[in-house]
């Protein structure tokens, strides 16, 4: 089971989201139209620096309700970066049969990412399977689910989704704080939905694939804050020179070893 191959996930939600909406939704700060594929303004537009990298884990994204229409969500990137990523609409009242479907296929060991201290002990888990336990006999990839809305809606989502009981939690403990920038959270211990993916990923040995998509944050992120203050678009920062140095890496330092 693997995602279309017209668009990817994230941009496929958000074109079913937009078709059912009884009104536009217009973004702030997009006066002169967005580039559809990096949602920023035409002039800022990055798509000609998108990364590419091979990855085992996957990603499943349930998403609130307006997020996907956000400019500044970061589940985007993920599907951009994670072959492997399926979005879905998160609702209280109705489950979508392809999650349900995703969750059953037997490829794949589902982990929910959430915060350990609002779980039952024997429910969470520190580690995942690497490529080294794959090698051994563990054929299971890793599904990671992320709660990808408000800390209140990714609240809700875990509390209010059954189906999603009888698989370990995930929890994460990285020891830094928060580098986003696009929106205010009044905790540092609060991550993006990309940083969480990115930690996920070095959790299960990718980390050249985790050091990727967290390049691709930063690149995004500066782009993103270029065009709200209407500053002149740069490519010469820092952000832009690491992600140049890490696409320019061999490909086969995708895997290199568990890093926690």
């Amino acid at each position: 089971m693997k995602p279309e191959s017209e668009g990817h996930a994230v941009a496929r939600l958000r074109a079913e989201r937009l078709a059912a909406s009884t009104k536009p939704f217009v973004a702030r700060g997009g006066a002169g139209g967005r580039c559809p594929d990096c949602r920023l303004p035409h002039a800022y537009c990055v798509c000609d620096l998108r990364p590419s990298v091979a990855t085992r884990a996957g990603m499943c994204l349930l998403m609130g309700d307006i997020e996907v229409l956000k400019p500044s969500n970061t589940g985007w990137l993920i599907a951009d970066l994670v072959s492997d990523t399926w979005a879905f609409a998160w609702a209280r009242t109705r489950v979508d049969p392809r999650l349900l479907a995703l969750l059953e296929d037997p490829q794949w060991q589902p982990y929910v990412v959430f915060p350990g201290e609002f779980v039952e002990a024997s429910r969470v888990v520190g580690e995942v399977l690497s490529p080294s336990a794959a090698e051994e006999g563990c054929s299971k990839r890793p599904l990671f689910i992320l709660l990808d809305g408000t800390w209140t809606e990714a609240r809700k989502m875990f509390n209010k989704s059954p189906y999603l009981s009888r698989f370990p939690v995930l929890s994460l403990n990285p020891g830094t704080v928060s580098n986003y920038r696009l929106r205010r959270s009044t905790r540092d211990d609060h991550f993006c939905t990309a940083e969480v993916a990115a930690l996920c990923l070095a959790l299960a040995g990718e980390t050249r694939a985790a050091e990727v998509l967290g390049a691709w944050l930063d690149v995004f992120s500066t782009q993103y804050l270029q065009a709200k203050r209407h500053l002149r678009p740069d490519r010469e920062t820092e952000a832009h020179r690491r992600l140049s140095g890490l696409s320019d890496a061999p490909a086969d330092q995708a895997t290199t070893g568990l890093a926690v």
